[in-house]
């Protein structure tokens, strides 16, 4: 590959004279993501600035046969961006304009090297809000997000990624530009291919361009941290809150390890009792003082209810952003103490306790140990395995037999095996659990209308 890839370098040149790179240390920065201690390098990075670029080398790679690994951010976690077959990583960091913001029409059109903690503060300093915030949004892309259908904390209130998108301009494998909507709110026009490509995972084309709606930013919030003796009570707290009237605009669950493990790995302070299990983080947002508090109270009788202890209440902006960052900074605290699979789970949220339960059954079973934290009011349990001092035989063969029992346990429960994270190269073997074998074929056929030569992200979601 690497002699074929040389033979196009001159061709590449003409279209991005300043932005290609060859070299061992752009390869290897290119060749992972945030999976595991997963590396694949590229044979040529490229960075074009501009849709025509792009649709340039498309249209080449296409006609010759190159594949092509689109590249954000890279910090998914399911391998997405690893460029398994080598060819093009395409980086589309370059194109990181905030194109417009309409606040006229509560639209703002991106490009997809957007950081989303950079747009959501542009957005919020004209008082508006873009909810959807995953844990990385602090360096994750915008169209990373759309290609994952990315969500976080604020999901359960306001939804995820693709309850945003209204257009999306996309560049084919073949090179031609399609826009797939209209920047309205309603479009019953023909099939939905700006749905058919949020979550896609760059296997189908590239966003180049990307609408989305806006909402008014809440005025107010409150968060409180509230802690359990037992994990499971927290996570049978967790659908008792909504059936009493309240829906938080965040509510996340962290056990105990989690915690602990970033609680020395960031400095933060928090008080935690031997006894904990785990913590519930929750918060309400709106434009009423009054009702923020009055919901408050009513957390607060129903967490009681299942024992939760003393609740912290932040009582300052520092203090909010404090508890946040013991929630966002988890994954990193995890990864920094052990190699670790990170397993995206989801089922209803009444069914999270027995989710909680089966895991740790299984891991018992299987030999392994987890540590579950996640946006439970979703339903959505991030289950990390750590691979501690486990041989490579048992982590490599045995534990996918264990994480084959996980996701059953949530089709059984009525999930599926990811609610954010996507597929990509690591989830992949085990699409025979939640889909039939009608509904795989459907689904390739999809990937083949549109890519018909196969050079779009190959290997991800699909063999």
């Amino acid at each position: 590959m690497m002699n074929r890839i040389i033979e196009h370098i001159d061709y590449f040149k003409t279209v991005l004279p300043k932005a290609i790179f060859i070299d061992e240390e752009n390869l290897l920065k290119y060749g992972h993501d945030e999976t595991e201690d997963l590396s694949f390098l590229p044979q040529i990075v490229l960075k074009p600035e501009s849709t025509e670029q792009v649709s340039v080398i498309m249209k080449y790679c296409n006609e010759n046969s190159i594949p092509v690994t689109p590249s954000g951010a890279r910090t998914g976690l399911s391998g997405g961006a690893l460029p398994i077959n080598g060819g093009v990583a395409l980086s589309t960091e370059r194109m990181d304009k905030i194109i417009d913001i309409d606040e006229n029409n509560l639209q703002a059109t991106v490009e997809p090297g957007v950081i989303n903690q950079v747009f959501q503060e542009e957005v919020k300093s004209k008082g508006l809000f873009y909810p959807p915030d995953p844990s990385s949004w602090g360096s994750s892309f915008l169209g990373g997000n759309v290609s994952t259908n990315a969500g976080g904390p604020k999901a359960v209130k306001y939804g995820v990624t693709k309850d945003y998108i209204l257009n999306l301009e996309v560049v084919l494998p073949n090179g031609e530009i399609i826009w797939t909507g209209a920047n309205v709110l309603k479009n019953s026009t023909g099939y939905n291919l700006t749905q058919l490509f949020v979550g896609s995972e760059g296997t189908l084309g590239i966003v180049t361009k990307i609408v989305v709606r806006l909402i008014s930013l809440p005025r107010v919030n409150k968060l409180m941290l509230v802690p359990f003796n037992d994990a499971q009570k927290a996570c049978e707290a967790v659908a008792e809150i909504f059936k009493a009237g309240i829906t938080p605009s965040a509510l996340e669950f962290m056990e105990r390890d989690a915690i602990d493990w970033t609680l020395k790995y960031v400095d933060i302070k928090v008080e935690v009792t031997p006894e904990t299990e785990a913590h519930l983080l929750i918060e309400v947002d709106g434009n009423n003082d009054e009702i923020l508090f009055s919901d408050c109270e009513k957390i607060m009788e129903v967490v009681e209810q299942f024992g939760a202890g003393e609740i912290l209440f932040a009582d300052s902006e520092a203090q909010k952003e404090d508890l946040w960052k013991l929630r966002r900074r988890v994954a990193e605290a995890v990864k920094a103490n052990s190699i670790y699979k990170e397993e995206d789970t989801v089922v209803p949220r009444f069914e999270m306790p027995k989710l909680l339960k089966g895991v740790k059954e299984i891991g018992e079973r299987f030999g392994f140990k987890s540590v579950c934290y996640g946006h439970v009011g979703d339903g959505n349990l991030h289950v990390n395995i750590i691979k501690g001092d486990m041989d490579d035989k048992v982590w490599n063969e045995t534990l996918p037999l264990g994480i084959r029992e996980v996701f059953k346990l949530c089709k059984s429960l009525g999930g599926t095996i990811s609610g954010e994270h996507g597929i990509g190269l690591v989830q992949k073997d085990y699409l025979d659990i939640v889909f039939s074998r009608t509904e795989i074929e459907l689904q390739k056929q999809i990937k083949k209308v549109f890519d018909p030569n196969g050079i779009m992200n190959p290997g991800k979601i699909w063999n």
